[in-house]
């Protein structure tokens, strides 16, 4: 039996994080929504089975954040993570420019979030199945203050992103965690930023977060550039740091004051924690700095949805790692609206 598939544990004192119930009379905090897209992708992919298995991988979690004090300063070499510097006021905060989470004095429950899971869009592909998916995502964020897609590939980010925008197009920003352009022509699951920017999406305020070399084509790349999308490489990522960069991309997607959409495209990963993400390769960025993005982003009101995408759960390793790792990123994103009250931006 895989590691993925073994039975868990009960005890009363260490909770489990998703087992989520529908949307009931109240508002929530995050609402989770399954897109199954697959019938686009452009490498064959069981992408569709994706969105249950997250939901079971949330189980594998506690909903917890755990206190940390730091050890004393012991210089450059001894940080594992970005420094953290000091804000106006005297403070120390990440490179996010919020305070420094290492330091919190108490443990942070998820489960103190209101959650709810609004079960699958019916046949998301195609035109019909866009609409149904903008539809539920532009209902789900009349009561929700997060929308979190599962998905599916990454085609899913269009419609998702549409309806989180709705009248606020003009003024949207995106983000994607994605080591490709995503400009291809076609619809496809390489195609979402060119069909958004052609939907009215301002290329200006879309920034490409982890692209890396031999996995796009000069032509893309050009046309990256031609649009003036703003494009982070993955060294320049590994030079700034997660939480600086977050900081640096949000500061751009959200200058019109609109919403912003994250794309978290776990292919962007190493294939050595990715092996489910049918286009990782070696090289591509680590688990930890994936997870440091995506808090920091949702560390930002202005982030109103996100989508997780690009998991082929029925091509993974007999583990589970790379659904595992896409669920880690789903409480990633709970954590940030939860550290939103805790963390408020240091004035600058």
């Amino acid at each position: 039996m895989s590691s993925a598939a073994q039975p868990l544990s009960h005890d009363p004192s260490w909770p489990r994080a998703g087992g989520w119930t529908p949307l009931d009379g109240e508002d929530v905090d995050v609402a989770i929504l399954g897109v199954p897209a697959w019938r686009t992708s452009l490498s064959p992919t069981g992408a569709h089975a994706t969105p249950a298995a997250v939901r079971d991988a949330l189980r594998r979690f506690s909903p917890a954040l755990v206190p940390g004090r730091p050890l004393p300063d012991a210089g450059p070499s001894a940080r594992v993570r970005p420094a953290a510097l000091t804000g106006p006021d005297g403070t120390r905060t990440s490179g996010t420019g919020r305070r420094a989470t290492s330091g919190r004095a108490a443990h942070l429950d998820l489960a103190g979030l209101a959650f709810a899971d609004l079960g699958d869009v019916d046949e998301p592909d195609g035109a019909e199945g866009e609409a149904r998916t903008r539809a539920a995502v532009r209902a789900a964020l009349e009561r929700a203050r997060l929308l979190v897609a599962l998905g599916g590939d990454n085609s899913v980010t269009v419609a998702t992103a549409l309806g989180a925008w709705g009248d606020d197009l003009a003024t949207a920003g995106l983000v994607t965690l994605d080591a490709h352009h995503d400009l291809r022509d076609g619809v496809s699951n390489g195609s979402p930023v060119r069909r958004l920017v052609e939907a009215g999406l301002d290329p200006r305020r879309v920034v490409q977060v982890g692209i890396a070399d031999f996995a796009n084509s000069a032509e893309y790349a050009r046309r990256a550039v031609e649009l003036g999308i703003t494009v982070v490489h993955v060294d320049e990522l590994r030079r700034r740091g997660p939480e600086d960069v977050m900081r640096a991309a949000l500061a751009i997607a959200g200058a019109a004051g609109g919403p912003v959409h994250l794309d978290v495209d776990v292919d962007v990963c190493d294939r050595s924690v990715a092996p489910g993400c049918p286009a990782s390769v070696p090289g591509g960025i680590a688990a930890w700095e994936l997870r440091a993005l995506v808090r920091a982003a949702a560390l930002d009101e202005r982030l109103r949805s996100a989508d997780v995408v690009e998991v082929d759960a029925t091509a993974d390793a007999p583990d589970g790692r790379t659904v595992r790792l896409a669920a880690l990123c789903v409480l990633e994103l709970a954590a940030g609206v939860a550290l939103r009250e805790v963390e408020p931006p240091v004035a600058t």
